[in-house]
């Protein structure tokens, strides 16, 4: 067999302890045979060439939104998801040997929580200390002999391994209440497989699609009986949940709708989904929420999460959960120490893959173990609160293991302790080049109908540092996609039959969905406006002012109040301080160019526009999240810039408003014309028409000279982007009323408030109604009012002035359309997007 060993520039970085486990190297320092093709072309590579590879594989992960949320985290919440371009290489054998051990596993911890809700025969035999369970927060009550359609209770199921000193596999943890991991483990291999797409080739490996039809065939089998295309939801606690990207993948991908709690309501003893078409039912749940806060009504009453009343559906066979609620009691580590023997009474068989040695506290023989060995051993809680981690008995002073020995003595039940190992290391791009770091690798499984497929690979996350054994997220670790070597080439992943993938409600739009969405086109629409008129202001600030000249005074005066106005940060220039600003504006629109806490800045109106567009992260594609990304890059660059002054911001204007535009023009061109994407040019379409309104009356209002109207117009014709659509259309000198013409009456012209306003009929006109209602809606009726005052408006009669100096008409007649713009946003609130608050307790 050919060996090969690491060039002695790679080995000098590569050092291991005299008795660690490396997973690419022998106890020879050779590479063992499934890495070798992959470490051969990596050298051949070079580290520069590689961590090119690697930039690339990051930025691909930024441009599509793949975040992790750390909480507390001085950096913002959202962390841009970490990859390391070295996979985890697992050879065929060895699959084999740890696929065997971990369905084994998974049809016993089904068993397990069957009985736990059932019979509770191994309770009785006393197979599992009825202390560990009924002390454990993961068993409710509630959920006695509640049970799923089928034989299979658990669905979904995740294990952590790592290799142990016996250089086997070991498990270390169990995930069965929400297991996550699965849409970041697909998210790797996309990025992977584009980076080095002829080393993913080579090497044979297995690919992961299969899995997914698996879980999407899965929860088609737990549904209800009433319908051959079930309706399956997917149940996310938000936006700020820690892995709410994977929660909006997972439901694009599978083609299911993303809710939260208040997206769905009980009625009939069912569960429906709010839409804009009016409740739906739904058949299954995929829920990310922790079971404890699904039903404030009879699990944690203070939850804003959950559904009230769900757990009674449950009960009545209407719903199915996945998992079921109460099944996070299997994530007890005190359950390990007690699985042998599980093992041998209901499958005749020992455990084919070891758990790490495992010591529950609530023994008297084993609790004199743990305080007599605490230095040398892991101290893990039976039930882990957030925020709460493992402790590592090595690592704690003499006072602390005296408190701890004093807690666990005071509560034993409540504590295990593990044996502690050094994991096994792997290979990482670090410093340019390559180090050892140990890794922990999770692995995923689903039931179907004839047991449970398991994902071939998972997601591999090493240490920060060599040596570092706490591996989590929250930490700071980073992940790694998982490849394991076929023995002979993999054919592409074809759907199975029966299995098309499709949900059949895919066209139900929550109504929180869009809301949100509905916002994004608002406050786009709003940056954009509010950054072509500072362009064209701070144009008219620094290029040849007159300051002398009494005709620009003004006309700059009325610029810079149109930019309060427009950008609604007020009292801005309209504050009891506003001659000294208008005498000196550049530090008013500096902050409104890069202040983030300024309420109706730049910085305000995008960072809302993002976390409206993040709420629907599954209703975008990629192409179109990346410009997201773009546009919150952008926005961030402007403010580095704040400490050059406003005039350096001028390209950051340019390309803001150029990303802004890529926007729009994917929404209309990728976007399916269902009801998120009137909603979203409802919202663009008002937003517009309310600042072209605003803009209007705080020019033109009250009347100037003609000088100064002229350098007004020209300067609102550049902001608009209709100079050049002007001068052909008219041919002459700057003047009212051509200007009032083009921008509010002429009905071909984009940005019209004619346009605005037919847009929004023809949109309200095709919004979901209620069946048998032919009467004139209400959004319907603002909107013909507004379209007829417009449609008799007489540009003669605008532009006249009264004697007191003032443009009565035009200011009255604009005046009644921003209150009937601002009634039609109110109205598609409260018919499509506030539902009535949840029942929830009164205690």
């Amino acid at each position: 067999m050919t060996t090969f060993s690491l060039p002695e520039s790679f080995a000098s970085e590569y050092r291991l302890e005299p008795n660690g486990y490396d997973e690419m190297l022998d106890e020879t320092g050779r590479i063992r045979a499934h890495w070798l093709h992959l470490m051969q072309a990596l050298i051949q590579l070079g580290p520069d060439e590689v961590s090119q590879r690697h930039r690339e594989a990051l930025r691909l992960l930024r441009e599509n939104g793949v975040t992790y949320n750390v909480y507390g985290d001085p950096d913002g919440a959202s962390r841009p998801w970490r990859l390391d371009p070295v996979p985890l290489l697992v050879s065929s054998d060895e699959w084999f040997d740890i696929e065997a051990g971990l369905l084994q596993r998974a049809e016993l911890l089904n068993l397990i929580l069957a009985d736990l809700y059932g019979p509770r025969q191994l309770v009785k035999k006393n197979l599992l200390p009825l202390e560990l369970v009924y002390n454990h927060g993961g068993f409710l009550r509630v959920c006695d002999q509640v049970r799923l359609a089928g034989q299979h209770q658990l669905i979904l199921y995740a294990a952590d391994l790592a290799r142990g000193p016996d250089r086997k596999m070991w498990v270390l943890g169990d995930r069965t209440q929400a297991p996550s991991g699965a849409g970041y483990a697909l998210e790797n291999r996309l990025a992977m497989s584009r980076v080095l797409p002829s080393l993913f080739r080579d090497n044979q490996v297995h690919r992961l699609a299969r899995f997914f039809q698996s879980l999407r065939a899965g929860l088609n089998a737990v549904a209800p009986k009433r319908s051959e295309l079930p309706r399956v939801v997917v149940l996310t606690p938000g936006p700020l949940n820690e892995t709410f990207f994977e929660h909006a993948y997972l439901a694009a991908y599978l083609g299911y709708a993303l809710v939260q709690g208040d997206d769905l309501i009980v009625r009939d003893g069912c569960v429906w989904l709010k839409s804009l078409t009016g409740l739906q039912r739904v058949d299954v749940i995929l829920r990310r929420v922790d079971d404890n806060y699904c039903d404030p009504l009879e699990l944690r009453e203070d939850s804003r999460l959950g559904v009230p009343g769900l757990l009674d559906v449950v009960r009545r066979g209407n719903v199915a959960i996945a998992n079921p609620l109460g099944s996070g009691v299997l994530e007890n580590p005190g359950l390990m120490a007690f699985l042998p023997g599980i093992a041998e009474y209901f499958l005749g068989q020992p455990l084919k893959l070891n758990s790490i040695a495992t010591w529950w506290c609530g023994q008297s023989r084993e609790l004199s173990y743990v305080l007599a060995n605490l230095p040398r051993l892991v101290i893990k809680p039976i039930y882990r609160k957030p925020g709460e981690h493992a402790v590592f008995g090595h690592k704690l002073s003499k006072a602390e293991l005296a408190a701890w020995r004093q807690r666990i003595q005071a509560r034993p039940a409540f504590y295990v302790g593990q044996e502690y190992e050094s994991f096994s290391t792997a290979p990482s791009l670090a410093d340019g080049g390559y180090q050892p770091r140990q890794s922990l690798l999770r692995c995923f499984m689903v039931a179907r109908a004839d047991g449970y497929t398991l994902m071939p690979g998972g997601l591999t996350r090493s240490a920060r540092s060599y040596g570092e054994m706490l591996i989590t997220n929250q930490m700071g670790s980073i992940s790694k996609d998982t490849w394991v070597i076929a023995s002979e080439p993999q054919l592409g992943s074809l759907p199975q039959a029966g299995d098309n993938g499709l949900s059949g409600h895919a066209s139900a739009l929550p109504s929180r969905a869009a809301d949100n969405i509905f916002w994004v086109g608002r406050n786009a629409e709003r940056a954009e406006g509010g950054i072509r008129l500072m362009r064209a202001t701070i144009k008219k600030l620094f290029i040849n002012p007159e300051r002398d000249n009494p005709d620009y005074q003004r006309s700059m005066h009325t610029l810079l109040r149109c930019v309060t106005g427009t950008t609604g940060a007020y009292p801005g220039f309209f504050g009891e301080d506003a001659e000294d600003l208008l005498k000196a504006p550049e530090a008013e629109l500096l902050a409104l160019a890069t202040d983030a806490e300024r309420i109706g800045s730049l910085p305000d109106t995008i960072n809302r526009m993002a976390q409206s567009a993040y709420a629907v992260r599954d209703l975008w594609s990629s192409d179109t999240w990346r410009v997201v990304d773009e546009i919150e890059e952008q926005i961030a660059a402007a403010q580095r810039l704040r400490k050059s002054g406003l005039w350096s911001m001028q390209e950051q204007m340019d390309q803001l408003v150029t990303t802004l535009s890529a926007f729009s023009g994917l929404a209309m061109e990728s976007m399916t014309r269902g009801d998120g994407w009137l909603f979203l040019d409802i919202g663009r379409r008002l937003e517009r028409g309310l600042q072209l309104v605003s803009l209007l009356r705080t020019a033109f209002a009250q009347a100037q000279s003609e000088a100064a109207e002229t350098r007004l117009i020209e300067s609102l014709l550049d902001s608009s982007d209709n100079l050049i659509c002007y001068r052909q259309h008219y041919r002459a000198n700057l003047e009212l009323a051509p200007f009032l013409e083009l921008l509010l009456l002429d009905p071909n012209n984009p940005r019209s408030l004619a346009y605005q306003i037919a847009r929004l009929q023809e949109h309200v006109g095709k919004l979901p109604r209620e069946a048998g209602n032919r009467r004139i809606s209400a959004e319907e009726r603002l909107l013909l009012e507004a379209s007829c005052i417009l449609y008799i408006a007489n540009v003669e009669e605008l532009q006249t002035v009264a004697e007191n100096g003032s443009r009565e008409a035009l200011d009255s007649q604009l005046g009644k359309i921003y209150g009937l713009l601002a009634n039609l946003s109110e109205t598609l609130t409260a018919t499509y997007f506030r539902h009535g608050a949840a029942p929830q307790s009164l205690s």
